[in-house]
């Protein structure tokens, strides 16, 4: 076995160990802190399929600036242990059906996928796009799409006013 598939194995489970954390943490820091194990994770995985650009925007996007707001907003809130309700007992009740639904679904497309794949690979045909490089990404995001950039960026600093209005304490 090599040790990117060794690699490869350890970010999945760090990655599915996070999710898992982060649907059943009470505290909401503990949550976004499983969220940010469950980003750079991920970005490990990027990395390992050689799109070092995108490993870097997630680690700096999502486990850095996103995650900071979430820390900031919870903080702000003053939010607590989770209250559980007889809606939270219900979930868990459909909830795992689905989940168990969801698993079966996604193991028959994975060994799907992988019978076909290794159909097209017997029969000597390549399948896949050729991925961009860093520079031709960049250049499309800072060109072609840099309104929808820009207009991301006005909606995240609307989401943080927001955030400091709702949080804002009552003067008396």
């Amino acid at each position: 076995m090599s040790v990117a598939m060794l690699v490869f194995i350890a970010c999945g489970l760090f990655a599915v160990l996070g999710a898992v954390g982060l649907i059943l943490a009470r505290e909401p820091v503990h949550s976004a802190l499983s969220l940010v194990l469950v980003m750079v994770a991920l970005a490990v995985l990027y990395l390992l399929l050689g799109a070092a650009f995108i490993a870097a925007i997630q680690i700096l996007v999502y486990a850095g600036a996103v995650m900071v707001l979430f820390i900031f907003v919870i903080m702000l809130l003053n939010a607590g242990v989770e209250v559980r309700t007889n809606l939270s007992h219900l979930a868990r009740w459909v909830g795992l059906p689905l989940a168990i639904l969801f698993l079966a679904e996604m193991t028959y497309s994975l060994f799907h996928e992988y019978a076909a794949r290794t159909a097209l690979a017997a029969g000597g045909a390549v399948a896949g796009p050729v991925p961009a490089s860093t520079e031709e990404l960049s250049m499309k995001l800072f060109t072609e799409y840099v309104l929808p950039f820009e207009l991301t960026s006005i909606l995240i600093l609307i989401a943080i006013l927001g955030a400091l209005v709702l949080a804002k304490k009552e003067s008396a």
